[in-house]
């Protein structure tokens, strides 16, 4: 799914443009106990209520894709034939009115996640006339081409207020509060099936994680039997450690500026073109970057199968999961030195009587705990 697939369906996550006609869930302790199940009409639920239920249902859509928002593939044998993909798609059918079906799910869930404390589980069913879109982008919204119908899941932390004064108008006093558990933001959540090319596509599903660092593998095999990518986060740290091993004393400020800077161009000429489909990075694309550099072939080699190992053969990557295009950081276990991404051209590194340096041009203003300072002028040479 693309930004504006996925954007498009965010919108709906409204009480007056959904056909969402209730909100299942249950509510789970942290002892993975459910204490209780509902069933709510967003028909006659008080409407600020009701907004609340669909603002939690459209955090799901929201995010980074591959960061936040990660696609999930199923091979053709699982659409065919496995549990995991016949349960999603029973309980499409039905609506989430198969009470069996709904049960089977909620446990599924509750063995596998990984999450502290308790939550509530928020499930809802639309089904969308999706309007004709024109090539200019214009939505004819009474030219329906297709019905796609789709399940929302929402995971919510469960947090438990503190025992705090609050007013009471009546008697114009402060008096001890009790303590209120509220519901958060989504942790996890997932949507099924796909809305590819803004069409139904039972083959994929998208997975919410709201912490990028955090893996929820034994959840997503519980739910989809699919192979789990590794979190955003991860990917970046096992890109950096790529980089270093198999570059070895290539490795220079030089190559790991120049790999920042092209990808960082590759992200910003992506968002000026305004192309929905993701922009991806391939092993061949990063090479081509480490060539322009001068890395040697045993070096590039090493690189290219030790990424196949770390990342799966041929892998594409999300450039934004393997570089921080907003920042710039330069490193030593006593100073850390942070640049604009644009002027790392300000940092250089240099052997100084046999001693290394990393040297920072200050021909402008510099600042020391907010105070400006002179750097004094260089002294005349002596004849």
């Amino acid at each position: 799914m693309n930004e504006k697939e996925i954007g498009e369906l965010r919108r709906r996550q409204r009480r007056d443009r959904s056909n969402i006609t209730a909100i299942y869930g249950c509510y789970v302790n942290d002892n993975k106990e459910i204490i209780t199940q509902f069933r709510q009409s967003t028909g006659i639920m008080p409407e600020n209520e009701s907004d609340k239920y669909f603002a939690l249902l459209r955090r799901v859509f929201s995010g980074g894709i591959g960061k936040n928002l990660i696609d999930i593939t199923f091979k053709t044998s699982q659409v065919a034939s496995s549990p995991e993909h016949a349960l999603l798609m029973e309980l499409r059918k039905s609506g989430l009115k198969d009470e069996e079906k709904l049960q089977e799910l909620y446990q599924k869930i509750i063995d596998n996640i990984q999450l502290e404390g308790s939550y509530v589980i928020l499930l809802g069913c639309d089904s969308y006339d999706v309007p004709f879109k024109s090539k200019d982008d214009a939505l004819q919204k009474d030219a329906s081409e297709e019905n796609y119908t789709y399940l929302v899941c929402a995971i919510c932390p469960v947090k438990q207020t503190k025992a705090n004064l609050h007013y009471v108008p009546e008697e114009k006093l402060f008096h001890d509060g009790a303590i209120q558990n509220l519901v958060s933001a989504p942790a996890l959540g997932f949507l099924f099936p796909a809305f590819d090319n803004r069409s139904t596509n039972i083959y994929n599903a998208l997975f919410y994680t709201r912490d990028i660092k955090a893996g929820q593998d034994q959840l997503i095999e519980a739910l989809f039997n699919t192979p789990v990518p590794k979190p955003a986060a991860e990917q970046k740290k096992s890109f950096e450690a790529l980089l270093s091993t198999c570059l070895g004393e290539e490795c220079s400020l030089d190559v790991v500026q120049t790999v920042h800077d092209q990808l960082s161009q590759r992200i910003e000429l992506h968002k000026e073109s305004k192309v929905p489909e993701p922009l991806m990075i391939t092993k061949e694309d990063v090479k081509e970057v480490l060539a322009s550099c001068g890395v040697s072939d045993e070096h590039m080699a090493k690189f290219s199968v030790d990424y196949d190992e770390a990342f799966g053969f041929e892998a594409e990557l999300h450039p934004k999961n393997i570089i921080d295009n907003k920042h710039f950081e330069v490193k030593t276990p006593d100073v850390v030195i942070k640049v604009d991404p644009t002027r790392a051209d300000l940092v250089e590194t240099r052997i100084i009587g046999g001693v290394k340096y990393i040297l920072i041009c200050a021909d402008e203003n510099v600042e020391v705990n907010g105070v400006n300072i002179h750097i004094g002028d260089p002294e005349p040479a002596t004849v």
